[in-house]
């Protein structure tokens, strides 16, 4: 009977403010996907970190029959292939930490893998278009970079030293901006609803004093009558944390999946770190409402 009592007047509560209702969730919906868009964005920066700091972290490629540097006079030697080798070996152990040769092949391989969803951009490029390159890890990037690339730059058959690190960190800038843009709106649109369930409670408890009045006099419990606001709180808390996760879904499929075939890497977010953030999305709906729901009804049953 109790229970039946509490649904019949969460029931009323939603109908009677339907409109509030319906804007409250909307806007726990919009601030729980741009908040769970920040942590992709997150997830997606650090991932792509942590394989990028396994990688390679300078490419040396060489001439190629085609090269535009004046220093190249047709494809490289086996001779200058040697010396380049020579040299960076000679480096182990103090500035390098790993070095290996990268092929026609094996880089046209690479190169139609990374661009494996523009195949019409793929069909246009041969495998000796491609060069052949050095992959260098280093020891210390910010220590050892200069003494490598002094050290290889401008020798014969070298046509072009790379910092990966560098073409990166501008990717990365990229990824912080539009996710501290996402999380700034995001803590805005929740300091809204946090206004806005507050709002909507009060309106719901005014709208029901004569009830609450009667049920205080009858020896009601705070808690008993508590519930029924609080549960509408939660309710709409968790509408638009539905809402959100379908948001999420799409930003993950649409935005952040696609963002692979404009960048040289393949470093996606897996369906469990979209799970984590949904699920966090979920307790900070349900708490941001259940919370805000429970101290603007204490200061209510105190008049």
């Amino acid at each position: 009977m109790r229970s039946n009592f509490v649904f019949q007047e969460i029931w009323i509560g939603l109908r009677r403010n339907l409109t509030m209702t319906v804007a409250l969730i909307v806007v726990v919906a919009i601030s729980l996907s741009l908040l769970g868009t920040g942590l992709l964005f997150i997830k997606q920066v650090s991932s792509t970190r942590t394989y990028w700091q396994s990688k390679v972290e300078i490419s040396i490629y060489l001439c190629t029959a085609d090269s535009a540097n004046p220093n190249c006079h047709g494809e490289y030697t086996q001779a200058q292939y040697d010396q380049i080798n020579q040299t960076l070996t000679s480096m182990k152990g103090r500035q390098v930490q790993d070095v290996f040769f990268q092929n026609h092949d094996q880089a046209y391989a690479q190169f139609k893998q990374f661009f494996a969803n523009d195949q019409a951009y793929v069909s246009t490029v041969k495998a000796n278009d491609i060069p052949a390159s050095f992959e260098v890890k280093l020891v210390n990037p910010q220590r050892d970079y200069n003494i490598v690339y002094s050290a290889v730059n401008g020798a014969a058959g070298v046509d072009l030293v790379v910092n990966e690190m560098t073409i990166l960190d501008k990717f990365y800038k990229l990824l912080d901006g539009l996710r501290n843009a996402v999380v700034i709106v995001a803590l805005i649109l929740v300091v809204a609803a946090v206004l806005l369930v507050s709002n909507t409670i009060r309106l719901s408890a005014f709208n029901r004093r004569r009830e609450t009045g009667i049920m205080r006099l009858v020896g009601a419990s705070n808690l008993y009558i508590q519930m029924p606001f609080l549960l509408e709180g939660v309710i709409a808390g968790l509408l638009g944390w539905v809402l959100a996760t379908g948001l999420l879904i799409g930003v993950k499929s649409l935005l952040l999946n696609n963002l692979q075939q404009y960048f040289s890497y393949n470093v996606g977010l897996s369906t469990g770190d979209l799970v984590q953030v949904i699920v966090l999305a979920m307790c900070v709906g349900v708490l941001l409402c259940g919370v805000t729901s429970f101290v603007t009804l204490r200061r209510y049953l105190r008049v």
